[in-house]
């Protein structure tokens, strides 16, 4: 790898509609062939970094800059986006935004039919891309009726098709399911082991990314390079939680119980980390100290489902014979793998599709033919992807249009607002266009946008998907403290870790069914459950298997405890 691939020569670059650089004084090299993970708090500049080099900026996004970007030693300012398009391949986090065909074949094709590539050709290259990332099958499939593994897959085959040099993923776990992302994160490894081709990939989801090796770790925090090491290096300094970035959560543990995290202990994985006779002492003195758990306190019945099923026209049943009850004031999860259901679910339950058999009933009264109008004024939704939730132009408008819709005051309106923008750390931008944010800040203004209508339930499909740490707990927090004034809290997700820490229950959701009601540990403890539903044991709890503790669930929810009081002091 003595070619290098990309490289930035004190680079700085301010977006035109901003007064300060997004980037300052950034230097740079990634050998080709290497792969790097880039990763930074929201704002921190690793978007913008990406953009510099897939040929966004200053193609699509206008500023100015210094200093010198240069791929495959060719200063960016010197090509067009047209070839940097045919060098660098950008599979992005929204996949449905990247879609042009309307099956799978035709999406992959498109880039050689651009190039007016012949016909037999074409074919041949296909087949042979899609079966690099094992979609050989899917090819006659229309692109909307995949699941989020299928879709990313066919994103990867869309930019192999060129054989570019460099592979950039933004985002990749995003809106995957737990077992799914490892998938995705090997089938990545696979490929650059194959091509030999660059990789880059910017990712929240640090641990999971590390499921496979790489090369390098590059964090970037106000717009600076603040670390660039190998993982083992880069782990057993604080560069991550100084940049309030997510540690790898048995990392964490073992720092809480005074253990020291050297590189020689081969930190960056669970199942390679050694630890010594005096390291496991350490984490069992911890774990033995007592720790009051409090246990949620049951009240009346808000929402209940009963025998709900549902289908898509010409399609089979999405959902068959759901039922549970959901108490006013709990805070619940809903887990399963990409396409069970889950955000099917959550429309139902807001009118936005209507079921053919079943009830859903709230205060003890059946809603099921009630408007989504009406259902609005008790039932908040966040939606997973903002795109579809955004119709403003201003980030002020787009939160206040709700409040406006209901003719409240304008002295009310800003207030209600101004504190909702500061807690979903949005005040700053709040006269800003909604086209400038990243998709993560858009998924924060429309979470604002439902909050500030405070409903009596609230349901939050991937409230966290693409958000850094910090926001994450800052928004998690808020939820939490709508929570405690009463506000019922729906939540689907994939992330483990926000389920085990901040709800009471999860309900299980697999192939149309409910799978399981019960508390987060009891579900990461079934092997069986977890390999239905697509989920993946925490780290904390092959911690505890490492180390032979009896019981794991417990260890785990002294960890959640432990932390979350840890954390509390960042408020």
């Amino acid at each position: 790898m003595n070619q290098v691939a990309i490289e930035f020569k004190s680079y700085t670059f301010k977006y035109r509609s901003q007064t300060e650089p997004t980037l300052l004084d950034i230097n740079l090299k990634i050998q080709a062939g290497e792969k790097v993970v880039i990763v930074g708090p929201s704002g921190s500049g690793k978007s913008t970094l990406a953009h510099c080099i897939n040929g966004l900026v200053p193609f699509a996004y206008r500023g100015e800059s210094s200093g010198a970007c240069l791929i495959n030693g060719k200063e960016t300012n010197s090509l067009d986006i047209f070839q940097l398009s045919k060098m660098i391949g950008t599979v992005l986090q929204d996949l449905d935004g990247q879609f042009i065909g309307l099956t799978v074949g035709e999406d992959i094709a498109f880039a050689l039919e651009n190039d007016r590539v012949e016909q037999k050709k074409m074919h041949k290259r296909v087949t042979q891309v899609a079966g690099l990332v094992k979609i050989e099958n899917l090819l006659n499939a229309s692109t909307h009726e995949l699941s989020g593994g299928q879709k990313q897959r066919v994103s990867m085959a869309g930019v192999l098709v060129d054989d570019v040099d460099i592979l950039l993923f933004d985002e990749p776990l995003a809106n995957l399911d737990p077992a799914t992302g490892k998938h995705a994160i090997a089938l990545i490894d696979d490929l650059q082991k194959q091509t030999d081709k660059t990789t880059i990939i910017i990712e929240h989801r640090l641990e999971d990314v590390l499921y496979r090796d790489v090369d390098r770790i590059i964090v970037m925090s106000e717009g600076r390079i603040v670390a660039d090491a190998a993982p083992s290096e880069l782990l057993a300094t604080d560069v991550l939680a100084k940049s309030h970035l997510r540690e790898p959560l048995y990392l964490k543990a073992l720092q809480y119980a005074g253990v020291a995290i050297s590189s020689e202990m081969s930190p960056e994985h669970i199942e390679r980390i050694t630890l010594t006779n005096q390291d496991e002492k350490k984490v069992r003195q911890w774990y033995q100290h007592p720790v009051q758990l409090v246990k949620d306190k049951k009240t009346e019945t808000i929402l209940q489902v009963e025998n709900l099923s549902f289908h898509y026209p010409n399609a089979q049943h999405t959902l068959t014979d759901i039922t549970f009850t959901i108490q006013k004031g709990e805070m619940v999860s809903i887990v399963g793998k990409n396409g069970a259901g889950k955000s099917t679910l959550s429309k139902l339950i807001c009118g936005f599709e209507r079921h053919q058999t079943g009830k859903i009933i709230y205060q003890d009264k059946d809603i099921s033919k009630e408007s989504i109008t009406k259902r609005a004024e008790a039932i908040g939704l966040v939606m997973q992807n903002p795109n579809q939730m955004i119709s403003k132009h201003l980030i002020f408008d787009e939160v206040a249009l709700g409040l406006r819709l209901r003719n409240v005051k304008e002295d009310e309106i800003r207030q209600r607002v101004e504190k909702t923008l500061t807690i979903c750390g949005l005040y700053a931008f709040r006269n800003w266009p909604i086209s400038a944010l990243s998709f993560g800040q858009k998924k924060r203004v429309t979470i604002a946008a439902i909050l500030v209508l405070e409903p009596a339930v609230l349901v939050l499909d991937e409230p966290t998907a693409g958000q850094d740490f910090r926001h994450y707990t800052e928004i998690m927090s808020f939820l939490t403290e709508l929570n405690q004034q009463g506000i019922t809290i729906l939540m689907i997700t994939h992330d483990m870790h926000l389920m085990l820490e901040y709800t009471s229950r999860t309900l299980v959701i697999g192939e149309g069914k409910l799978l399981a009601d019960a508390s987060a540990i009891e579900v990461l403890a079934n092997e069986s459950l977890i390999a239905q539903a697509n989920l993946t044991k925490t780290s904390l709890y092959q911690l505890a298997e490492k180390m032979s503790i009896a019981d794991p669930q417990d260890f785990v929810s002294k960890f959640i405890h432990y932390d979350k009081g840890v954390r509390k002091t960042w408020q």
